[in-house]
C-alpha cells in the first residue's frame, strides 16, 4: 500500500503542477456533495434514535489515520510569494483522536509528520540558495471540527458529510538548505535541539467524509498549516510567515456498538420524521393496549361481582335466609325461621307442658338398662312432633337411686338420657337443640330409704325451653 501510494503521488506530481493539484482537490470536494444519497425507508428503522435521548444512543469517540501530500504550495499564496519558487510534493501522514460533543461539533487532537521540499530560492545576492528539505518531525494540535450534512431536511441519510476544521498547537521541524555549488547545511536555531525548531502551528482545513458504516468513514480533506515563522524552509524572505498544505485520504473508526450511528453522521431530522410517521400507529397501539387492559379488568370485576352475588344470594334450604348468613342450615321445608335462618321459638303453652308431662309419666326402661320400653314411645313421639313444629329446645336430665355404685349410676343416668335423645332425633328432632345429661344419684328428690322414694328418684327430667 505504501509503494502504491507513493507511485500515485509521483504520478500526480509529474502530470499536474501544485496549483492544478489544488484546484482538482477543491473540485472534488465541492462536487462530492452531489453524491449525497437517500437510503431506503428500512434504513431509518435501523438508524433510528429516540429524539432528545442524549448521546447514550450514539457513538461519539473515534480515531483516524491519514496519508497524503505535503507541500509548501497552498491556495492562499502564489509561487512568487514563497521563499522558493518551485515547491515540490512529498509524503506526509497523520493520526487523530476525536470526541463528538454535538451533532455538528467535535473536539479533535491531531498528529502529523512529513517532509517539505522546494528548489530555486528567490533572488538574494547574499544568500544564493538552490534547494531545501524540511523534515516535519511532528506536530500536535487541538481544535474543533464542524460537520454540516448530518442535519439535513432533504435526505434521510446523506452519504457525504462536509466539514471544516480549525485548531492550534506546536510543530517541531528540521530544515536543511543547500547553496549553489555548496554542501547541504542544517538549519541552526538557538532555541532548538539537534538542529530542530519549535513553533506555533494553526491548521485550518476542510473536507468530506464518506459514511461507509456506523463505525467506519473515509476521510478526504485539505489543510493549510500556518506557522508562526518564515524559516520553515530555512530561508527568511519577505515579510510573510510560511504556510504549507496537507492533502490527505484516510480512514476514521468510531468506537462503540455497530448498531449505533455516529453522532457526527447521524441525521436527527430522520429520527424526527420516523417519530412523526410512526407516532399515530404507536399511539393507537398504546391506546388499544390500555383498552385491552381495562377490558380485562372489567371482565374480572364482572366475574368477581357475579361470584359474590351468587355467594350472598344462594339459599340451599329455601328458608329465605342466604347460606352466607344462615346459622341453621338444612332447615326442613316450611319451617318458619328468624333472621339467622334458625326456626322461630314459640311460647310454651300449657298444652305443650302437658305433652311433656304425659311423656314423663309413661316413660319406662328395662331394669338396670337404658333400653326404652314400648309403652314409652307414643309419648315421646308427641314430644318429637312438638320440638319439630315449634323448634323448642329440650334438656334431658337422667337420675338414679342410690342402689349400686355411684359410678355405675352416673353411667346409667347418662345412657338413659342419651337413649331418649337418640329416639327423638330419629323422629326428626334437631339434635343441636337437645341436651342429654346424666346426674347419677347426686340429685335425689325423695328419700332413698324407702322403695317409694327410690322409685321417685329413678327418673328423667324434661326441661322444655
Amino acid at each position: 500500500m505504501y509503494i502504491k501510494s507513493n507511485n500515485i503521488l509521483k504520478h500526480i506530481h509529474m502530470k499536474l503542477n501544485p496549483k492544478k493539484q489544488t484546484l482538482l482537490l477543491v473540485g472534488i470536494l465541492l462536487g462530492g456533495r452531489l453524491f449525497a444519497q437517500t437510503t431506503p425507508d428500512t434504513a431509518i428503522t435501523k438508524d433510528y434514535v429516540v429524539p432528545f435521548s442524549g448521546s447514550k444512543m450514539l457513538n461519539t469517540w473515534s480515531v483516524g489515520i491519514s496519508g497524503g501530500i505535503t507541500t509548501m504550495y497552498n491556495i492562499l499564496s502564489t509561487k512568487d510569494q514563497s521563499d522558493f519558487t518551485h515547491p515540490a510534493s512529498s509524503f506526509g501522514y497523520g493520526a487523530y483522536v476525536k470526541k463528538q460533543v454535538l451533532p455538528a461539533l467535535g473536539i479533535q487532537l491531531d498528529f502529523l509528520r512529513g517532509t517539505l521540499k522546494g528548489t530555486s530560492a528567490q533572488p538574494d545576492p547574499t544568500n544564493p540558495l538552490t534547494s531545501y528539505s524540511t523534515k516535519l518531525n511532528w506536530s500536535a494540535t487541538l481544535g474543533a471540527v464542524f460537520t454540516f450534512a448530518n442535519v439535513n431536511w432533504e435526505n434521510k441519510k446523506p452519504l457525504v458529510q462536509p466539514y471544516i476544521s480549525a485548531s492550534g498547537g506546536v510543530i517541531n521541524y528540521t530544515p536543511v538548505i543547500q547553496h549553489t555549488g555548496g554542501p547541504k547545511l542544517p538549519f541552526k536555531d538557538p532555541f532548538g535541539k539537534n538542529n530542530a525548531a519549535y513553533e506555533t502551528l494553526i491548521p485550518v482545513g476542510f473536507g468530506v467524509k464518506f459514511n461507509v458504516s456506523n463505525n467506519v468513514n473515509i476521510d478526504f480533506g485539505y489543510q493549510i498549516g500556518f506557522v508562526n515563522t518564515d524559516n520553515l524552509d530555512g530561508y527568511n524572505y519577505g515579510s510573510n510567515s510560511d504556510k504549507f498544505s496537507y492533502i490527505h485520504l484516510g480512514l476514521e473508526y468510531a468506537f462503540g456498538s455497530h448498531k449505533k450511528p455516529q453522532m457526527a453522521t447521524h441525521n436527527p431530522v430522520a429520527s424526527l420524521r420516523t417519530e412523526y410517521l410512526t407516532g399515530d400507529v404507536n399511539t393507537k397501539a398504546a391506546i388499544q393496549s390500555e383498552l385491552d387492559i381495562e377490558k380485562n379488568k372489567n371482565a374480572k370485576l364482572r366475574d368477581d361481582v357475579n361470584a359474590t352475588l351468587t355467594k350472598i344470594t344462594t339459599d340451599s334450604d329455601g328458608d329465605g335466609v342466604p347460606d352466607v348468613n344462615d346459622k341453621c342450615p338444612n332447615t326442613p321445608a316450611g319451617t318458619k325461621v328468624d333472621g339467622a335462618g334458625c326456626p322461630l321459638v314459640l311460647a310454651i303453652t300449657e298444652v305443650d307442658k302437658k305433652v311433656v308431662t304425659d311423656a314423663i309419666k309413661n316413660l319406662e326402661f328395662d331394669y338396670g338398662k337404658a333400653t326404652l320400653r314400648r309403652g314409652s314411645l307414643p309419648g315421646l313421639d308427641k314430644v318429637a312432633d312438638l320440638l319439630i313444629s315449634k323448634n323448642f329446645s329440650l334438656k334431658l336430665g337422667g337420675h338414679t337411686d342410690n342402689k349400686g355404685s355411684a359410678k355405675l349410676n352416673m353411667i346409667l343416668s347418662k345412657a338413659r338420657a342419651e337413649s331418649i335423645k337418640n329416639y327423638l332425633v330419629s323422629k326428626g328432632a334437631n339434635p343441636s337443640r337437645i341436651e342429654a345429661v346424666g346426674y347419677g344419684q347426686n340429685q335425689p328428690i325423695a328419700s332413698n330409704k324407702t322403695a317409694k322414694g327410690r322409685q321417685i328418684n329413678r327418673r328423667v327430667e324434661f326441661t322444655l325451653y
